[in-house]
């Protein structure tokens, strides 16, 4: 399609010299003067309608074949677009947790849904508004040189100045695109915020202070478009003044050529008319510019996405169904640009089936040593093994079919319940089994009462379903995958009194005969654990059940007389 689209646009090019190429006969045999009584034979005296003929037959040809060329081209383009987001998403669906975590997430979407765009345009429009002005001039130069070669010279010698001008507005162009979608990028992010702080934004007021935030990001966005809109502006005007510079020059020259009989009336029309026929070719490439400019500013966006190395397959290994045996062997691990490390020397080992709860401090390297299990980070030091096979050793999709997560801040679809519980692997399971994991979750109750039961959609991140809710919904997701290995990351910190029971009860069938880490700030849901690990500040400090913790009178003993006071 797109050689069927740059043939034809080739095509209408090659056409646009036939106009001015049919003044020259036109005026010179057309309008000539007879005497009384003496009788026309000359072709376009006698059949008149020749001329009107081939005009209406050349513009209805070379309309049709703009058509059929404009259409094939905008073909292209939709299906560029397509084609490039849909891998730009599928690419972004592989990146690291580390990407996701330093780069905002306006930005991403920015490129997705905007950047994109001025790629699409850049590569199809531009490339035919290119090869058809490029050709449209080059046909009209060729019809210039052949009527008159020394006034061709005198036009031509604005080309460099028109180059100059050309190159001038487009780097302008291409820094105002840069950073107009810096700016897209920033405006999508307060946009993001002021949706989601809805509740933060009411009680605390902040209604003004967030209107001050976008007028800022508006204002500059403003800036940006209009310093755009005047080097896109001053572009034409500049090429036009050239352009009339050359004009007057031909004309005085043409002038001079006629007195000394050089040149006759139908060559000098049929140059004018080509001259003035270039303009439109020359406006077209001046208007290029700007989308041009824009679509390479937006390549460098979109193609530092594509660039971005997906997550490491380091391992070849394949493990069916884990027994749950864990093990941390002098574990480091460090963010990028952090003070210090955010795990030190931990040294784990959990035996199949057996719960860990992980306490301490905030800060303390919990949620860190959580994450480097399903490996959304690779430890700096050390080695983390399941049955004895280090987690480098695993294909990544064989290690996170063995875990399953169910986390404070609980991650739904809008989409409907059944989707959001049957998710992923999970997929084609059956009513049955979905309405068993809900039962087990302590959510059946809830789904059925909602208005279309398990097709009911629940909006953005499940926005219409309670807190308790959702986290039970997560919970059931967690149970129809039966994974071997289970994180449960401040599962129940979010939720009151009634909803927490119910939810510890789905915890408590989820977690049966699994092999469990518990997160836990709430030192009274992991009493009953098998064994409770301190972190603080990345190091394991104590280990050992709740009563022996609480006998060595130490951090955990602490930190439970701590919360036992506070909550008194």
């Amino acid at each position: 399609m797109l050689a069927v689209g740059l043939l034809l646009s080739a095509l209408a090019a090659a056409m646009e010299p036939l106009l001015p190429a049919l003044m020259k006969p036109l005026l010179d045999n057309g309008f000539v003067p007879r005497g009384n009584g003496e009788v026309a034979d000359g072709l376009l005296q006698r059949a008149p309608w020749v001329v009107p003929l081939i005009i209406v037959g050349i513009m209805t040809l070379r309309g049709i074949i703009t058509f059929t060329a404009n259409y094939a081209m905008s073909w292209v383009q939709i299906r560029l677009v397509n084609d490039l987001r849909q891998q730009m998403f599928d690419h972004m669906l592989r990146l690291p947790m580390s990407f996701f975590e330093q780069t905002p997430s306006a930005r991403t979407i920015t490129r997705l849904t905007n950047d994109v765009n001025s790629i699409g345009g850049a590569a199809t429009t531009v490339g035919v508004t290119l090869i058809r002005e490029s050709l449209s001039i080059a046909g009209l130069l060729a019809w210039l040189l052949y009527l008159n070669w020394q006034l061709t010279l005198v036009t031509l010698t604005v080309a460099p100045f028109i180059a100059w001008v050309t190159k001038k507005v487009g780097v302008r162009l291409r820094n105002m695109s840069r950073a107009s979608q810096e700016g897209m990028g920033l405006m999508t992010q307060t946009l993001q915020e002021g949706i989601h702080c809805q509740k933060v934004l009411k009680v605390f007021g902040g209604q003004e202070q967030e209107s001050r935030r976008f007028a800022a990001v508006n204002e500059e966005m403003r800036g940006y478009a209009l310093r755009t809109a005047v080097a896109a502006a001053a572009g034409s005007p500049l090429v036009h003044f050239f352009v009339s510079i050359a004009l007057a020059a031909v004309i005085y020259t043409a002038l001079l050529q006629a007195g000394h009989g050089e040149t006759t009336v139908g060559s000098f029309v049929s140059f004018i008319t080509c001259m003035l026929m270039l303009l439109a070719p020359l406006r077209g490439l001046a208007g290029v510019n700007l989308p041009l400019q824009r679509g390479l500013a937006a390549a460098e966006s979109v193609f530092q996405l594509l660039d971005t190395p997906v997550e490491r397959e380091t391992g070849s290994r394949q493990l069916e169904r884990a027994s749950g045996r864990i093990e941390f062997v002098d574990v480091g691990f460090a963010y990028p640009g952090a003070e210090r490390p955010a795990l030190a020397e931990v040294q784990l080992d959990i035996a199949p089936g057996q719960t860990v709860a992980l306490v301490g401090p905030s800060g303390g390297g919990k949620s860190t040593l959580a994450a480097l299990l399903p490996r959304f980070h690779a430890p700096d030091r050390g080695e983390i093994r399941i049955d004895g096979i280090a987690l480098a050793d695993l294909e990544l999709s064989s290690l996170r079919r063995q875990i399953a997560i169910v986390s404070q801040e609980t991650l739904l679809f809008n989409d409907s319940v059944r989707a959001n519980i049957a998710y992923g692997a999970s997929a084609d399971a059956t009513d049955a089994q979905i309405e068993a994991a809900a039962k087990a979750a302590n959510a059946l109750d809830f789904i059925r009462a909602l208005p279309e039961g398990f097709d009911t959609v629940i909006g953005e991140n499940g926005g219409r379903l309670s807190g308790g809710q959702r986290q039970r919904l997560a919970i059931a997701r967690a149970i129809l995958k039966d994974a071997p290995i289970l994180i449960l990351d401040e599962a129940t910190s979010a939720l009151d009194n009634e909803s927490e029971r119910l939810v510890q009860e789905a915890l408590e069938h989820l977690m049966a005969d699994r092999t469990t880490l518990v997160i836990a700030h709430r030192l009274s849901t992991i009493e009953r654990a098998d064994r409770i690990v301190v972190l603080v500040q990345g190091r394991v400090v104590e280990s050992g059940r709740h009563e022996e913790l609480l006998a060595r009178n130490s951090v955990y003993a602490k930190l439970h007389q701590a919360q036992s006071v506070v909550a008194g």
